[in-house]
């Protein structure tokens, strides 16, 4: 016991101890790793687990299993692995397929079909990729909700200006255009 308290007061104090109480710094690092994932909010769905229903979350998610029914996942990625059988309507931000899907795929960033994936169904995203050697059957629709909302705002606040200060500008331009074509 003394000998474990000294090699930690030496460990501040002198480098030249530090890597015999390395180990034992080792053993926290593993459990800093897991607060830090734990913290990434990653969740795995094993390929032996089946899932029928409705499913919600506030996390990113690894599917590797089955589900049926409604992945709801609208601020985070949702993954299907390699084994991942899909038979269900998806939401999420960002969609990254390995496995099958067998529904409609929305996605407010990106739906991601990688070599092997396969989507059968309607995708709905501003952003698609679909790799070659990837399976795909359904329409697109590659619709931008965020970039049209935020393209009127500027429009209207520079239309806004724009009126007041060309006006007087404006109103002299056709007294001279009148004036040339009178001419």
């Amino acid at each position: 016991m003394w000998k474990r308290d000294e090699s930690v007061r030496p460990t501040s104090g002198q480098p030249a101890s530090a890597p015999a109480p390395a180990a034992p710094a080792g053993t926290p690092s593993p459990r800093a790793d897991i607060s830090h994932q734990m913290e990434k909010d990653i969740v795995n769905i094993g390929k032996s687990v089946v899932i029928k229903g409705e499913l919600n979350g506030s996390e990113d998610l690894t599917i590797e299993g089955h589900v049926e029914g409604t992945i709801q996942l609208r601020d985070h990625v949702l993954t299907i692995g390699p084994n991942g059988r899909i038979k269900a309507q998806v939401f999420a931000k960002s969609v990254i397929v390995l496995g099958e899907v067998t529904g409609n795929v929305t996605a407010s960033d990106k739906v991601d079909i990688r070599d092997n994936g396969s989507v059968d169904g309607d995708i709905v995203s501003p952003r698609v990729a679909i790799a070659e050697g990837a399976h795909f059957r359904g329409s697109v629709d590659m619709q931008r909700k965020a970039g049209a909302q935020e393209k009127p705002k500027p429009a209207a606040a520079a239309t806004s200006p724009a009126p007041a200060q060309p006006a007087a500008p404006q109103a002299a331009a056709p007294a001279a255009a009148g004036a040339r074509v009178g001419a």
